[in-house]
């Protein structure tokens, strides 16, 4: 279903004011930069790039925990993000999830995440303890009665980090003892117009089954074209705050850069 107006309004006025609070806030924290000065040769162009940088920085993957909340609110039954799992998990599950992301990384096992979670759910729970490393889901939500929970990174992990998700995903899958639907998710794809390829992922992940990127992502919490539509309220939100930046990058690049 299309982006409704109730969420396009809401999406509107968190990027606003996510923007409005780095205006109003923003000092540069940086007074020298000696090489790149010399290099770009406009303090203008550096200070946009300081803005950009802290911009990029403050919204970090939450901006897109929280426009996922919007775009499935309309149609999950739930939607949080920074979702506690709960759960315990015992000695024998760590067990069998520390092998399949061995046999996955060694190149010893195919993803596939169904027969990952029937393992897992095996496992004997017995003894299980509660364990608050890797509780916490970036978003959840369920619609009809089916759990999801999404780990969203940024799009160009290292191989340890691709692992560390995989062994979350699956540690979540034995907190809840059932088989929720459980993601590793991009907000977009880098590599765009070509297909997304990291070759720290090859073999650790199950493509589209445990591993959205971008509108894989959007239009699944939130309905066919739902990526383009955002991309469309982004556009709409940049334009209207353009001059204001501009603004902003002309008064710090106003203030003296130390060259030793």
């Amino acid at each position: 279903m299309p982006i409704t107006c109730n969420q396009e309004q809401n999406i509107r006025e968190l990027l606003s004011e996510k923007i409005e609070k780095k205006l109003a806030k923003y000092g540069r924290e940086t007074t020298s930069m000696p090489f790149l000065s010399r290099l770009i040769q406009d303090n203008e162009k550096i200070a946009a790039y300081s803005f950009i940088h802290s911009m990029a920085t403050t919204l970090g993957m939450s901006i897109y925990e929280d426009v996922s909340v919007i775009i499935a609110s309309e149609t999950a039954d739930e939607a949080f993000r920074n979702y506690g799992v709960g759960g315990a998990i015992s000695n024998n599950q760590r067990t069998v999830i520390s092998s399949i992301v061995s046999e996955l990384r060694n190149g010893e096992r195919i993803a596939d995440i169904d027969k990952e979670t029937e393992l897992v759910l095996k496992a004997s729970s017995e003894n299980g303890k509660y364990q608050k490393s890797g509780n916490i889901a970036d978003f959840y939500m369920k619609r009809d009665g089916q759990e999801y929970y999404f780990e969203i990174k940024t799009v160009k992990p290292n191989i340890d980090i691709f692992e560390k998700s995989k062994t979350k995903l699956l540690e979540w899958v034995a907190r809840k003892r059932m088989p929720v639907k459980v993601f590793l998710a991009f907000p977009y794809n880098p590599y765009h117009p070509k297909p997304y390829h990291r070759f720290t992922e090859v073999g650790l992940m199950d493509s589209r089954k445990d591993f959205f990127v971008g509108d894989e992502y959007w239009d699944f919490i939130g309905g066919k074209n739902t990526f383009p539509e955002l991309l469309k309220i982004f556009d709409d939100v940049g334009k209207q705050f353009k001059n204001k930046l501009n603004q902003k990058f002309k008064q710090i690049a106003q203030e003296k850069i130390g060259n030793y």
